[in-house]
């Protein structure tokens, strides 16, 4: 099938995620309907991923961080599904949908917000037994998961099987990894109150980091005082630890500690998407070298791809698969892939794709970085904000506010905003959610249970 669009410029946007949704936005808030605008994403919904710990730990409802497409970008076209190759050669990039038809979309002009998948690493029983956090289902599985295993703790007399249920392991301390252990431990303190036979001195969560340090993005002292914050809670911290082995749930470490882990979440380290450095799927030129930018589109300040030859001056690209200049930061340095950046690199696409199509100069992407913020539990944080030239250190309650706050600001559609808020506002009232539903990845297995049953009988 071959899908075209005559007549007027048409933008495709691959990815659903910060950049696409962004750039599609302000694209036709500019341009209105004189472009037509297609977005491309397996999924029909952009997750807005710094809430993810808040979901993982049962404080947002997983809709509330959700902005989906269809809706949010009224005159757009949606198409579910993955990008199978993309040939800038001939401005054509075929997209698989979920039921294997193949569409074949031309395009005037392109843009390539594909984002990063987790970076795994050859450790026997990782990939069949761990969870990963980037997405809104992982988020969900593994606060059901922790519920459940509070449930069936509480309900066996085997110490053995309670050790394992009580021990939650997460792999990567950076501000992924240390958010999710931070935020689920923050929730499993707060479920306590309902299970009298279980007591916080059963509970083990265990942060291994390959670091010397957790959070690198912030300074010496704030690294230091989040690792009292996290040791204080009970967190056991392993750094410059490597994971050896996790089969059977079975957890190995480098210093020689072994033992059964009831859950294990990995979050060290994404790569970009690999349809990107597959010379198969994609014509687009990445990054060679070894290093934190392999992979990765090789991005001029105007957010074009640079090729050997010169830029594609029709690509344009953003976020975690590209190595976008920062030019706020000095030279030979590249913007972090974070939330901030990619959503004001949409911006900047949307506005140079308008202005290549009204014949004006393109401009370069220029932002200097607002400051990080994290959330470590309800009431917790750190940070530091870059105000008139000056680092200011935030921690406490303060951080905890002020990031709550950042990221409604940030969060797409008033309505979900609303959410956000409405649900803390019932939390402060009723307190969390405590329970947990494994079986929803599996809805039909009461269904089947009953009909294997019918058939034995």
């Amino acid at each position: 099938m071959n899908t075209t669009f005559g007549g007027k410029p048409h933008v495709l946007i691959l990815g659903g995620g910060s950049v696409g949704l962004t750039t599609a936005s302000d694209l036709r808030k500019t341009l209105g309907s004189e472009v037509a605008i297609t977005i491309v994403d397996p999924r029909p919904y952009m997750t807005y991923a710094p809430f993810l710990p808040e979901v993982g730990a049962g404080s947002i409802d997983p809709r509330n961080v959700l902005a989906p497409l269809r809706k949010v970008l009224a005159g757009t076209k949606v198409v579910t599904g993955s990008v199978s190759q993309i040939r800038s050669a001939e401005n054509t990039v075929v997209v698989t949908t979920d039921e294997d038809v193949q569409l074949e979309i031309s395009y005037d002009y392109l843009v390539v917000g594909l984002g990063s998948v987790p970076r795994l690493l050859p450790i026997p029983g990782l990939a069949e037994n761990a969870i990963g956090f980037k997405q809104i289902e992982e988020a969900v599985a593994v606060r059901d998961r922790i519920l459940a295993n509070l449930a069936e703790a509480a309900s066996t007399k085997d110490p053995k099987i309670r050790k394992r249920l009580l021990t939650f392991t997460f792999i990567g301390g950076g501000f992924a990894g240390g958010e999710a252990v931070s935020e689920t431990e923050d929730m499993v303190r707060d479920a306590l109150r309902y299970y009298p036979d279980l007591h916080a001195s059963d509970i083990r969560f265990v942060l291994i980091d390959a670091a010397p340090f957790v959070f690198p993005e912030l300074t010496e002292d704030q690294r230091a005082y989040v690792l009292n914050q996290l040791r204080e809670r009970g967190v056991e911290v392993k750094l410059e630890t490597f994971l050896n082995s996790a089969e059977d749930g079975v957890i190995k470490t480098s210093d020689g500690d072994e033992f059964e882990s009831g859950l294990l979440v990995w979050n060290a380290g994404v790569k970009p998407n690999p349809v990107l450095g597959d010379e198969e799927s994609s014509d687009l030129p990445v990054i060679t070298e070894r290093g934190p930018m392999m992979g990765k589109l090789d991005a001029l300040a105007d957010l074009r791809v640079n090729g050997t030859d010169g830029p594609f001056d029709n690509v344009f690209t953003g976020g975690d698969c590209a190595a976008v200049p920062d030019l706020a930061s000095g030279e030979g340095k590249f913007c972090p892939p974070n939330a901030q950046h990619a959503v004001r690199q949409g911006k900047r696409v949307a506005d140079n794709i308008a202005r290549s199509v009204q014949g004006r100069p393109l401009v370069d992407y220029y932002h200097k970085n607002l400051g990080v913020m994290a959330t470590l539990g309800m009431y917790k944080g750190v940070g530091r904000l870059n105000v008139a030239d000056k680092e200011l250190d935030i921690r406490g309650l303060p951080a905890w506010a002020m990031a709550r706050a950042y990221h409604v600001y940030a969060m797409p559609t008033l309505g979900r905003k609303a959410a956000v808020i409405a649900g803390w506002a019932t939390n402060l009232i009723s307190r969390r959610d405590i329970i947990g539903i494994p079986q929803s990845s599996t809805p039909r297995a009461a269904f089947e249970y009953a009909a294997n049953t019918g058939k034995k009988k």
